[in-house]
């Protein structure tokens, strides 16, 4: 048996399999001396890897592109998408897709190198990552894992023994990305651009069998997709707003079908509520900022929707009118699993009229005192109501009887009202000065003990324990914090 098998590695490749059209074969570029600095053991164990074999030499030389598993065919995935409104051609420019890991449960995980080198969509681009940006994605994505959003996994962090010039020279480094696929909007938009009808319907029928085998045999199984992506991305967004998480790059080509949250960019959680807040260096226009994001998602969903016009109905006029009915129910679909989620976080169980205008309230209340998002429902949580001037007001006094009156209006007792605030309120989120201490920590210092202190805090988000109380803290600075699309 050879030293790939006895690591557990189990390769499908069925994307390698699709028309050619569809993606670039092709190898990543070995790197000098590659040194394995973080393996996420819980997530190895779960894909069926043995843990001490990858921490060794030869499982870096994998999580590095220099090795290529038994079984593996490496490429590069093509895709387009709208970036900032404007289409443009696009495709893995620094990523090659090893195969599909088969998992002892049978489940079919994408097994991706990030920042293994240039492929043919590179676009002038060295292909490579620093990392400081590989560790980001690491921190965020896990954490997201934890608070029950879907997500794409980060599996290792390799460093390359190599410089890789940004604005200053930065050590490199290559991410290791599980993700139930690498499917996106972008993904559609570039078949139905390039290859037509025919390659469009084998993609469709790629994504169904792959992703919703349970709507094969419907009777018009490419509106039943449409309706399982909305629904998916429905849910998935509210999730993000639930928490303040702020993706950054919304574009189409960062829209997973799967309804995973893919591409840990430009991303931050909001400290300060405002509905306004933008964390990219690029989003000047606040496109993307934390309000708009629902916004973004239809008109994404509506993107996707036009690639399957021509599946949807033989008539041009009814295939549109179709694909208009379904984006057009999102934002309720969307705002549904919204107001569920706040409730939720308000330890609310039914359903009354008046809901959501004390809910509105609340986020008022929070957006005019600049108040915490996340600590805010967390003391409300633990009702410990000390230390947010906030909790000072006559306003919030007023809405605290309202919010009394509303808890007693229902069935469930006071205990389980606490407990479902429990399950949906985080007590820690990644704060954005704690992920840069611990990148500033591992870039500069290799020391990676703040990094992995972290992620075990954050790896319990609803524990409330004690240990938690200090990454709960924010900065007296009031400078904006800013991210970049450094990954």
């Amino acid at each position: 048996m050879s030293k790939y098998n006895q690591t557990g590695w189990n390769f499908d490749n069925s994307y390698a399999q699709l028309p050619n059209l569809f993606y670039t074969s092709i190898s990543p570029t070995p790197v000098h001396s590659p040194k394995l600095v973080i393996l996420n053991e819980q997530l190895a164990e779960s894909l069926g890897l043995n843990v001490g074999a990858l921490q060794s030499g030869e499982g870096a030389a994998v999580f590095a592109g220099n090795s290529i598993p038994a079984g593996a065919e490496p490429l590069a995935q093509a895709y387009a998408g709208h970036q900032f409104g404007h289409f443009t051609m696009l495709g893995d420019g620094r990523a090659v897709l090893l195969g599909e890991q088969i998992t002892p449960q049978g489940d079919r995980m994408d097994i991706q190198l990030k920042g293994s080198g240039k492929t043919p969509y590179s676009r002038g681009g060295d292909g490579r990552a620093t990392l400081g940006p590989m560790l980001r994605e690491y921190i965020v994505s896990e954490a997201m894992h934890a608070l029950g959003i879907p997500t794409t996994r980060s599996l290792a962090v390799v460093t390359t023994g190599e410089l890789i010039w940004r604005e200053t020279k930065l050590p490199g480094a290559i991410l290791t990305r599980v993700a139930a696929s690498h499917l996106r909007v972008g993904t559609f938009e570039y078949v139905v651009r390039w290859g037509g009808v025919d390659k469009l319907q084998i993609l469709a029928d790629y994504t169904i069998k792959r992703h919703f085998p349970e709507i094969a045999d419907d009777e018009n199984k490419y509106l039943s997709l449409l309706q399982e992506v909305i629904n998916r991305q429905a849910e998935l967004i509210a999730k993000w707003q639930l928490v303040g998480f702020i993706h950054g790059v919304m574009n189409t080509d960062n829209m997973a079908i799967s309804g995973e949250t893919i591409d840990y960019g430009p991303c931050a959680f909001m400290d300060v509520y405002d509905p306004d807040t933008v964390f990219s260096s690029i989003d000047t226009q606040g496109r993307y900022a934390y309000q708009n994001q629902p916004i973004i998602g239809g008109w994404n969903l509506a993107r996707f929707a036009e690639t399957l016009l021509p599946l949807l109905h033989e008539e041009p006029e009814q295939a549109v009118k179709i694909a208009q009915e379904e984006v057009s129910g999102f934002s309720e679909l969307f705002h549904s699993h919204w107001l569920t989620g706040m409730r939720a976080k308000l330890g609310i169980f039914n359903d009354e009229p008046q809901d959501e205008n004390l809910i509105t309230d609340l986020l008022d209340l929070m957006k005019d005192h600049r108040a915490d998002y996340t600590n805010t429902f967390r003391a409300l949580t633990m009702n410990r109501l000390e230390g947010m001037d906030l909790f000072k007001t006559e306003r919030f006094t007023q809405w605290q009887k309202r919010w009394r009156d509303r808890m007693e209006r229902q069935q469930e007792s006071t205990a389980s009202s606490q407990e479902l605030m429990r399950k949906s309120n985080p007590s820690v989120i990644p704060r954005n000065h704690r992920v840069e201490e611990a990148l500033e920590a591992a870039v500069e210092k290799e020391d990676y003990s703040v990094l992995e202190r972290l992620h075990n805090i954050l790896s319990t988000p609803y524990a409330y324990t004690e240990e938690q109380a200090e990454y709960c803290t924010v900065p007296a600075s009031t400078a904006p914090y800013v991210t970049y699309c450094g990954t």
